[in-house]
């Protein structure tokens, strides 16, 4: 089983950046693919960036497209998203997710995180001001 502790979450002015960081452990042989996705007051769940273990290869929401990055540091069990040029838009609450089910996937050629991932953290808050 993955645990996933998510820090970094804050307050912040529009144009600014945060650093987001997940904490992995537990048994993550099987797991093939990271990310993160969020849920803003009132809104639905977003997917947001993934990172496919093995090929590298990563995907993000189009309305993040250029301004978030999703980066693993294997050596310190830990996944990152970087976001710049924040908008008020991205206020919400950030989850960290992992998935390692046959059949499921963070990327489903159109949709992000499509289904809930296998394992998810208790979410960081981003509140991004105008």
């Amino acid at each position: 089983q993955v645990q996933l502790v998510e820090s970094g979450g804050d307050s912040v002015q529009a144009g600014g950046s945060l650093r987001l960081s997940c904490a992995v452990s537990g048994n993550t042989y099987t797991t093939y693919c990271f990310g993160w996705f969020r849920q803003g007051p009132g809104k639905e769940r977003e997917g947001v960036a993934a990172l496919y273990t093995d090929s590298r290869n990563t995907y993000y929401a189009d309305s993040v497209k250029g301004r978030f990055t999703i980066s693993q540091d294997n050596a310190n069990h830990t996944l990152y998203l970087q976001m710049n040029s924040l908008k008020p838009e991205d206020t919400a609450t950030y989850y960290c997710a992992a998935e390692n089910r046959q059949g499921g996937s963070c990327w489903d050629g159109q949709v992000l995180f499509a289904v809930p991932p296998t394992a998810a953290g208790r979410g960081t808050q981003v509140t991004v001001s105008s």
